[in-house]
């Protein structure tokens, strides 16, 4: 029996100390691999090799792997893209080569993995926790984004809203957002009338963004200013607070998935209700080139929404919608969808939603194309 023992014993270290040389193997394998093809250009430290030693004009693009905000923020996808395809497969600069046929799929792992270590501050959410955007739910990671919206009415009065979205990221974790509404809108036999709706300042920030469960939580308020003219249905004619949190979760696939959650709270009760609101997105994303070229994803939003006040039902509405990225850099993209009322039909039209929207982070909109 004591022989058993022991000879247990001894597997179980002998595993052990293979496990831990079988780690230290593949952070090896990966700095091994980043020194012999990658530092004669990003040098040693990540920062880029000196202008005297590197024999090429370093190119606009060219990235310093040590800022955080550069190199955390892009999912595991954009790196790989760039070291099978080279520069040019990302709309980036052809100085970068390919190395489809020289590194194998481990390799590309086990070097991202190690450009990933010159980021130094953990406090970054990792780029494979932005997941597509939605038609309408906010998601929890921070962007720089321009996005450009726009809301048809495809049944009763004729009437076009649309939104200039512009969202500046704050450090590791924060977003600052502005919004500026118009719509155009024509009731009636009335000739068509314009105006700008209520402006919106908000901020966000991730509490929570773990890449081992995949998930991402954020929190946001945001101000909605009665900036307009709401005897014209232009506005809500009252200012109002906003709260919500944002859920995000990495599922099987490709496939992903957005909450959000929140409440609306008005300055002047009289002339408006408080309100809840609640909404759930299910997506998944298409990839060609194995994965690692332009993408589609499909979405269904599912949205809830009530005003707190005695007699009042929950208003529901199902949103299917379709996202597909425009430029091969992947900063370009547009989602088309329809909102389709499941109650309340008759005051609650179908419409149609787009949406433009342009990752400025990553390059001009005549970029990368």
């Amino acid at each position: 029996m004591k022989r058993w023992t022991l000879l247990i014993f001894c597997i179980l270290l002998l595993a052990g100390i293979i496990q831990r040389q079988s780690k230290a193997n593949g952070k090896a394998g990966g700095r091994e691999i980043y020194r012999s093809t990658c530092a004669a250009c990003h040098g040693a430290d990540g920062r880029g090799t000196a202008d005297r030693l590197r024999g090429f004009e370093k190119p606009a693009t060219f990235p310093d792997f040590t800022r955080c905000r550069a190199t955390a923020r892009e999912p595991d996808i954009f790196w790989s893209a760039i070291l099978h395809n080279g520069g040019p497969g990302r709309g980036f600069s052809e100085i970068m080569p390919s190395f489809r046929e020289t590194l194998t799929g481990d390799d590309v792992i086990q070097v991202m993995e190690y450009v990933r270590q010159f980021c130094r501050e953990p406090a970054w959410p990792r780029g494979n926790l932005n997941f597509p955007r939605a038609l309408i739910t906010e998601k929890a990671f921070p962007e720089d984004e321009m996005v450009l919206d726009a809301t048809f009415n495809a049944e009763g009065d004729a009437a076009i809203t649309s939104r200039v979205v512009y969202e500046k990221r704050l450090g590791p974790r924060g977003q600052l957002d502005v919004v500026m509404p118009f719509k155009f809108q024509k009731t009636g036999g009335s000739d068509w009338q314009s105006g700008i709706g209520d402006l919106v300042a908000g901020y966000k920030h991730v509490l929570v963004g773990n890449l081992r469960t995949g998930s991402i939580l954020s929190v946001s308020g945001e101000a909605i200013f009665a900036t307009g003219d709401a005897e014209r249905d232009m506005g809500k004619g009252v200012n109002v607070f906003e709260g919500f949190a944002s859920y995000g979760q990495i599922l099987p696939q490709q496939a992903f998935l957005h909450f959000q959650t929140g409440i609306e709270l008005p300055a002047d009760t009289d002339k408006a209700n408080r309100a809840v609101f609640w909404r759930t997105v299910i997506g998944r994303t298409f990839a060609a080139d194995k994965g690692l070229g332009r993408q589609w994803s499909p979405m269904v939003e599912l949205l809830a929404d009530r005003e707190i006040a005695s007699g009042e039902r929950i208003n529901w509405d199902i949103v299917p919608q379709f996202q597909v990225t425009l430029s091969r850099r992947q900063h370009i993209r547009a989602n088309v969808g329809v909102r389709l009322p499941v109650n309340d039909f008759g005051p609650r039209p179908t419409q149609l939603i787009f949406y433009l929207m342009w990752d400025w982070f990553d390059g001009g909109l005549r970029d990368g194309w």
